[in-house]
């Protein structure tokens, strides 16, 4: 029988990671629960100085940065139970493929009852191409992450780059007006019936009505081989061995993707400045963030201090789906109503407040138990004899 990681076996410093993460995640994802943030263009949608300057540090420093480095630690992950697995002498792909499609079971049920922003159907997805490719020696794994993820990604931002010099009038993002009336109408004063159905319609809206199946493989797929790299060259456990690639990458990662991330915003907001900024940019941060709380959690006060944001990060799956029912009971008409009537920076502040809450809840549930309730559940279902 395979087993979870146990408490003694945990790497603190991806339990931050997955903590930060999560509420860099929130933060983006607030955006979506109080407005209709799919179908605006925001850098000309939101009017006032403090939610244009609110939204312009979230986009740079937030937005496009973190959930790649939670698909990447995800990836970590797997490779961390693939090779626990190997060692053994226990299977991993059945395992791991059980695991995964209960994963995905749960993506279903968020996405369609809870909210339509769910990311867990994609990691899901993802994570079963992996299984596939997991025995292959990480220089094999970046290599082809790197392929699968700049080739068909650098064509695509080319082509956008080329059609904004030929079209500029075509690269405009347009804020879909009729959209943003019926979003409004469902989500502010609808039954949950409305509600159910408008969800329905965004989340096809957000997957590209199929085409994001695409995306997954040459964006989502190409990180998850990037972290079960990093995990099979212990790169984060080795932080301190490794502190000098460590440093010179978050420089490096930073500066760049901080650079690729204001390109909206110094060049114009375009098509062009849009897709090199998510696709380039974001995953660069990632990078960094990665590295620098590697570094900084080899500091053994700083680990300790970060200890409540790595419970968080310990019961990612309960803080991810707790975030959605919260957002969703406050801002939906079936809750508090308060669907479109909230700015950024209140928003972001009730992320805030929420995840400190969320932070207090973890402490308390890991002093009675080992694992946060969504993955005890979690276990039941997939951890047997195989």
């Amino acid at each position: 029988m395979i087993l979870p990681t146990q408490e003694k076996e945990r790497i603190i410093s991806i339990d931050v990671m997955r903590g930060c993460a999560l509420l860099g995640i929130f933060v983006v994802n607030m955006l979506f629960f109080h407005g209709p943030y799919i179908y605006v263009n925001p850098y000309d949608w939101y009017q006032t100085p403090a939610d244009q300057e609110a939204y312009k540090w979230i986009d740079i420093f937030v937005q496009g940065s973190v959930y790649p480095l939670f698909a990447m630690l995800f990836g970590y992950g797997l490779a961390m139970q693939f090779m626990k697995s190997e060692s053994k002498g226990t299977s991993f792909s059945r395992l791991a493929v059980r695991r995964l499609l209960i994963l995905l079971g749960i993506g279903c049920i968020h996405a369609f009852l809870i909210w339509s922003g769910d990311i867990l159907i994609t990691y899901a997805l993802a994570g079963l191409c992996l299984i596939v490719l997991m025995k292959l020696k990480p220089l094999w794994l970046m290599l082809i992450a790197a392929l699968l993820y700049l080739l068909p990604n650098g064509l695509l931002t080319g082509l956008v780059y080329f059609m904004t010099k030929l079209a500029p009038d075509q690269s405009v993002l347009y804020t879909a007006i009729q959209k943003v009336e019926e979003s409004a109408v469902a989500y502010s004063q609808g039954s949950w019936f409305d509600v159910f159905g408008q969800r329905l319609a965004d989340w096809l809206y957000m997957q590209g009505y199929g085409l994001n199946v695409v995306l997954i493989l040459c964006t989502i797929l190409p990180l998850l081989m990037l972290g079960s790299a990093a995990a099979k060259l212990r790169l984060i456990e080795r932080a301190r061995e490794l502190k000098l690639f460590w440093i010179i990458t978050v420089i490096i990662a930073m500066t760049a993707g901080t650079a690729i991330k204001w390109l909206p915003f110094s060049q114009g907001d375009d098509l062009f400045t849009m897709t090199a900024q998510d696709t380039f940019g974001g995953p660069l941060q990632a990078i960094a963030y990665g590295g620098f709380l590697a570094l900084i959690c080899t500091i053994p006060i700083v680990e300790k201090l970060l200890s409540p944001i790595a419970k968080a990060g310990r019961m990612s799956m309960t803080i991810y789906l707790m975030q959605s029912i919260l957002a969703t009971t406050i801002f939906y008409g079936y809750g508090f109503g308060l669907y479109g009537k909230v700015d950024i920076a209140t928003g972001t502040w009730m992320a805030v407040g929420i995840f400190v809450i969320q932070l207090i809840f973890a402490e308390i549930w890991f002093t009675k138990f080992k694992q946060g309730p969504v993955e005890l559940l979690w276990r039941k279902l997939t951890y047997s004899k195989i």
